[in-house]
């Protein structure tokens, strides 16, 4: 019993100091091409995805057409990402973004399958976002953690991780690549 004990204990505080790593938005600060998102996401840009679960396995392959435009709004450029998904079963999903820059760097989203409001931090070529997301899944919606990541490769080439969660339980990976128009 004190055995079993001690090693749920090393567990959890293993468990603790992973969540605690990872990558910062701070260390792509002087990596170059700069992520202007309001330039990059601006007009058409195409998508190509899979989603794999945490065993690595592809369980989606989908395709997204996004168009893209940004105004000024009370002194805060606002952009819209209109995104229209197609996955290889046929299926068929929207999401339009609204994202408001609330100062240099630093963007608030929303949108209707986002649970309160999406956090993102630009640096370098970087853009990170946090949000919890409501999933369908066979009939039932889940709400699902993301930790989202992009990396501007050059002017017309992005590419972005994501990581899903639950209760702090990896379910998988979404990975894109962008082209811009």
């Amino acid at each position: 019993m004190r055995y079993l004990l001690k090693s749920l204990v090393l567990i959890c505080i293993g468990l603790l100091l992973s969540s605690c790593a990872g990558q910062k938005i701070s260390q792509y600060a002087n990596e170059k091409p700069t992520l202007d998102l309001s330039e990059y996401f601006s007009g058409t840009i195409d998508a190509y995805g899979i989603f794999t679960d945490r065993s690595g396995e592809v369980k989606k392959r989908f395709t997204v057409l996004i168009q893209a435009n940004w105004t000024v709004v009370d002194g805060k450029k606002t952009g819209i990402l209109d995104e229209s998904f197609e996955y290889s079963d046929g299926s068929k999903q929207k999401r339009i973004w609204k994202l408001t820059e609330i100062s240099p760097g630093k963007y608030l989203g929303k949108a209707d399958d986002v649970i309160g409001d999406a956090q993102g931090e630009a640096a370098g070529n970087a853009l990170n976002w946090a949000y919890t997301l409501a999933l369908p899944v066979d009939g039932t919606v889940y709400h699902v953690q993301f930790d989202d990541w992009m990396y501007l490769v050059n002017s017309k080439v992005m590419l972005n991780k994501a990581k899903m969660s639950k209760f702090g339980i990896d379910l998988g990976e979404v990975t894109l690549s962008f082209y811009k128009r």
